[in-house]
């Protein structure tokens, strides 16, 4: 199957998100049900109800990200008859998108996906105290830009800034890149990308420097945690962040899961590897269009669907 099914990450959550699955399906209240038992928390209603800042906090938005994309996949494979090992040629996901992804073809149970991404997302926010890290998207940089100026803005450095720290996060898409670090270096970096020609450099409201040397004890602590769950061997193979390369081997997953907290996403090179590795058509579950968005920018060649909507559920399960 020509098929590359993809999972959003953080930023593609909202009040209200997977209700309308919830009242539509019954797999996908299911879903929300185990996931709010694995959690030991009312995630389902938060989703929901919000509040909306109880919902952007890390450890709610990553397991309520990935409840609301199993949501769909649960539905597809009950009601729809789908099978990712047969309908999937890979499966790839945004940074805690990649978990979804791999529960979606197997190797995690819902209930441990949902107990790590709560692990994962307390542990990136507590890895460095509010105001000290930074993340920033440079639009209209490519990456070769963005590398250079980040390099830039650490080489240069004021002899009272203590260990300086900038480095590219995310290479999401061409013209779409973000980078992340100690908060005066990020700043920097982008009035540097600015010189070279990036339209603009956008400070993030985010509550931490993701994917950079500074998550190293969010890293740590994922070790622990993915040490202590069973992965099974994926049904269809996964395009892991960190290499933008075919994955199927467990401990090469949990190797690389680890090494994902604090390393590059490299989304924009994953795009490109689909059509190569014989996927023809994106299909991305939940998330509001961000990652196809990302997807055309990258490869317009690639066909694209997504789901989101119950009518979107329905319309893909009559194609499988």
């Amino acid at each position: 199957m020509t098929r590359a099914f993809i999972f959003p990450g953080q930023g593609s959550q909202q009040v209200g998100m997977g209700k309308a699955l919830a009242e539509a399906f019954a797999p996908a209240r299911q879903t929300f049900e185990e996931v709010d038992d694995a959690l030991s928390q009312k995630l389902s209603r938060l989703m929901w109800e919000g509040p909306e800042a109880d919902l952007t906090l890390t450890e709610n938005a990553q397991p309520a990200i990935m409840a609301a994309s199993m949501a769909i996949v649960r539905t597809l494979q009950r009601d729809g008859g789908l099978d990712v090992g047969r309908h999937a040629r890979l499966v790839a996901g945004h940074s805690l998108g990649e978990y979804t992804a791999l529960c979606a073809a197997g190797a995690f149970t819902l209930s441990d996906a949902a107990r790590l991404l709560k692990t994962r997302g307390r542990a990136m926010q507590a890895a460095v105290p509010v105001g000290e890290g930074a993340m920033s998207a440079l639009l209209g940089a490519e990456i070769d830009l963005a590398e250079a100026a980040a390099k830039e803005a650490v080489a240069c450095a004021p002899p009272t800034e203590e260990n300086p720290v900038c480095v590219v996060a995310n290479d999401n898409a061409p013209g779409q890149v973000v980078i992340s670090g100690t908060t005066a270096a990020v700043e920097r970096a982008g009035e540097i990308a600015r010189a070279k020609g990036a339209k603009r450099a956008m400070m993030l409201n985010v509550s931490a420097p993701f994917h950079s040397p500074l998550m190293q004890p969010a890293a740590d602590r994922m070790r622990e945690a993915l040490a202590a769950v069973a992965i099974r061997p994926p049904a269809a193979p996964v395009v892991a962040n960190v290499t933008a390369g075919e994955i199927h081997e467990p401990e090469t997953i949990r190797k690389l899961l680890v090494e994902q907290i604090t390393g590059r996403v490299r989304w924009r090179e994953s795009v490109l590897s689909f059509r190569h590795l014989g996927a023809g058509t994106t299909v991305e579950f939940g998330g509001n269009k961000v990652l196809t968005g990302m997807v055309k920018r990258t490869d317009r060649e690639l066909e694209t669907i997504t789901l989101d909507t119950p009518s979107d559920i329905e319309a893909f399960a009559k194609k499988l």
